[in-house]
C-alpha cells in the first residue's frame, strides 16, 4: 500500500512508504493505514519469497478485521450501558487494550494454522507487527508491538522509542552479555511460528504536535537514532511525504540491505 496523498484520521494525519531495498527482490513488507478505524500498522513478513509478503498482509487483515468486529460490539455494549443506569462505568483504554491483545492473538491464531495446514513448520511464515490505534470513546492511544518493527514518537524536540525489540540481540544487551551479542535479527516473538504469543499492548498519552514513526528494521537497523530524529524535527505535517522519502533514502544509501518502511503520524498542532 503506497498512497500517493496524506490521510487523514480522527486526530492525526499518516502517510507511509515501502521500499524493498537494494538486496532483496521481494518486498515482504507491508503497511496499513485505516482511517475508518484510527489505526496505523506496520508488520515486516518472514519466511521467505512470497510467504512473507502473505504473512504481514494477512497479519494487517486480521488485526483490522477484529478491531472492527469489536468497535461494533461495543457501540451495541454503549447503547446497553446508557440503557441500563445501574451499569458499571468501564475504562475505555483498559477495553481497547484488551480488543488489541484479543486482535494480536486471533492473527497469530490464522498464521499458525496456515502453517499447520500448509505443512509449513520447517519454513514457518511469520510477521512482526507494530501499531497504533486510537478507538472510538479512548482519548489514549493504544500501541499493539510483537518482534521488532519499531514505534517511535517525537516530541519536545526528542525522539523516544516506545517499543522494546524482541529479539535474542536485545535481551543479550539487557542482560550484559555484550562480549558476545547475537545477530540482530534473531527474534523472539512473531505472529504464526508458535502457537501463543506474549504482545506488548500499552496505553499513550498523545499531545498535539506528536509525529510518531512505525518503521521496519531495514530503517531502524540502517539509519542512526539521531538521524532518524533529525528528519522528524525538520518536518512539518505538510510535507510528511517528503519526511518519509527522507527517511526510506537514508536506508538505501546505508545499504539497503533490508525492505524498508516508514511510516508517520503527526498529530493535531503546531
Amino acid at each position: 500500500m503506497n498512497p500517493d496523498t496524506p490521510i487523514r484520521l480522527a486526530a492525526c494525519t499518516a502517510f507511509g512508504l515501502t521500499d524493498a531495498g537494494r538486496v532483496r527482490r521481494e518486498n515482504q513488507d507491508r503497511f496499513l493505514i485505516d482511517p475508518a478505524l484510527n489505526l496505523v500498522a506496520v508488520a515486516d513478513g518472514m519466511g521467505g519469497h512470497a510467504f512473507g509478503a502473505r504473512a504481514s498482509a494477512t497479519a494487517l487483515d486480521c488485526i483490522a478485521t477484529r478491531l472492527a468486529a469489536d468497535a461494533t460490539s461495543r457501540t451495541h455494549a454503549d447503547a446497553a450501558h446508557i440503557d441500563d443506569p445501574d451499569a458499571t462505568v468501564h475504562d475505555a483504554s483498559a477495553c481497547a487494550m484488551r480488543a488489541a491483545a484479543d486482535a494480536l492473538d486471533h492473527a497469530n491464531a490464522t498464521l499458525h494454522a496456515m502453517n499447520l495446514r500448509e505443512r509449513l513448520a520447517h519454513r514457518a511464515m511469520g510477521t512482526t507487527l507494530t501499531g497504533i490505534w486510537q478507538p472510538r470513546g479512548s482519548a489514549r492511544l493504544i500501541s499493539l508491538h510483537i518482534g521488532d518493527s519499531r514505534l517511535y514518537r517525537y516530541r519536545d524536540g526528542a525522539l523516544m522509542q516506545l517499543s522494546r525489540d524482541q529479539t535474542l540481540y536485545q535481551q543479550a544487551l539487557e542482560s550484559g552479555a555484550i562480549e558476545h551479542l547475537p545477530p540482530r535479527n534473531v527474534l523472539l516473538q512473531a505472529l504464526g511460528p508458535l502457537p501463543s504469543i506474549v504482545p506488548v499492548v500499552q496505553a499513550h498519552a498523545w499531545l498535539p504536535g506528536d509525529r510518531y514513526l512505525l518503521c521496519s528494521d531495514g530503517l531502524h537497523g540502517e539509519v542512526p537514532h539521531g538521524e532518524i530524529e533529525a528528519v522528524l524535527g525538520s518536518m512539518t505535517p505538510h510535507d510528511i511525504g517528503q519526511a518519509c522519502g527522507r527517511l526510506v533514502a537514508l536506508a538505501l544509501d546505508a545499504g539497503g540491505k533490508d525492505n524498508i518502511t516508514a511510516v508517520i503520524a503527526c498529530f493535531d498542532g503546531d
